[in-house]
């Protein structure tokens, strides 16, 4: 005769081995340290650990209306700037005892769509969301239609007070032009992102503001529209060179198309900064890898994600919410790609 197949072990199992309740136990699974000492934690622990217990959350879900849960929706997570936003995010939630799924969307908004489905199928007890470029009407509908708590990240939405959690677009682009300006610098390009975008309406309306407050009309033949990506900065840069217009300086609105754009000017023939200047936007790991390195504008990465997952668990949790709409400020980081002009 066959052996028959291992009973798996019950919250029951643990409890009366770690000599505790069930309610302990429960605690301990939750991340609830209410009433739970250090050393019945660690009890508790090591008999899951002796017993290979595994929680059902899914099923614990259905009574309670929870899965402890988060899906992390992201635009494009090769771009630099994501990664330090999912560890932030996942470090917050690991620390509250929710899990995380992270979906990315490569940019579509049809997978965003589709993954929003997917996760509310995986009774997902809320969801931060970066959209892509496009703007999120749809998805935002979508959610409230779900009744799905959700806390938008990096990306606006343009005309209700949604949760949220941003950097200071304007503010930062704005810095890092008067920056180029103050540097002596009068004929400056602008590699923006896609114009349909919150996000780089945002930033151009920083750049505009800048010229406008040295006096200087802004010259929309020095005007591309870029795609946030390193092919974005280096399609920009040559656009600029076939008009045929005179500048020193490119000020672009992220750091990947302010690399592409400096990569196509060294081919060119270009020396950087000593020819034409460059900026970025967001700080990525790369900005300060690249020769020269990069001045550009830090967004807290971290502290987005960090401050987004916060608040989705207090949605979530229902507890007091000052302020559902967050922004961060940026900080200007220079470096050596702007030159001064005399």
């Amino acid at each position: 005769m066959g052996e028959g197949r291992a009973r798996m072990a019950t919250i029951k199992d643990v409890a009366r081995l770690a000599n505790v309740s069930i309610t302990t136990v429960s605690r301990v699974i939750n991340n609830k340290p209410e009433g739970v000492s250090e050393e019945t934690r660690q009890r508790v622990l090591q008999v899951m650990e002796h017993l290979n217990y595994q929680p059902n959350r899914v099923a614990r879900g259905l009574v309670t209306r929870r899965t402890n849960t988060l899906g992390l929706i992201l635009p494009d997570i090769t771009n630099p700037f994501f990664p330090e936003i999912a560890r932030a995010v996942e470090d917050t939630a690991n620390k509250h005892g929710y899990n995380i799924i992270l979906c990315n969307t490569d940019d579509r908004s049809d997978k965003e769509e589709l993954y929003i489905r997917v996760l509310k199928s995986k009774c997902v007890d809320g969801i931060v969301f970066t959209s892509s470029s496009m703007p999120v009407f749809k998805h935002v509908k979508q959610l409230r239609d779900y009744k799905m708590p959700f806390v938008l990240l990096d990306r606006h939405f343009y005309d209700e007070k949604l949760p949220g959690v941003y950097t200071d677009g304007y503010e930062g682009m704005y810095e890092i032009t008067r920056y180029v300006l103050e540097m002596g610098h009068r004929k400056i390009a602008y590699i923006g992102g896609p114009h349909e975008s919150p996000n780089s309406m945002y930033r151009y309306a920083g750049f505009e503001q800048a010229l406008k407050d040295f006096g200087l009309v802004l010259d929309k033949e020095l005007i591309v529209e870029g795609n946030y990506k390193i092919s974005g900065g280096s399609e920009g840069v040559l656009e600029l060179l076939k008009r045929g217009r005179d500048f020193t300086a490119v000020v672009c609105a992220n750091d990947l198309m302010a690399i592409g754009a400096m990569e196509v000017l060294k081919g060119a023939g270009f020396r950087i900064p000593e020819d034409v200047s460059i900026t970025g936007f967001d700080d990525i790991p790369m900005a300060k890898y690249v020769e020269p390195k990069l001045t550009t504008v830090a967004q807290p990465c971290y502290k987005m994600g960090e401050v987004a997952t916060e608040l989705l668990i207090k949605l979530i949790e229902g507890k007091t919410v000052e302020d559902t709409v967050i922004t961060l400020k940026p900080k200007l980081i220079i470096r050596n790609s702007v030159k001064k002009v005399i």
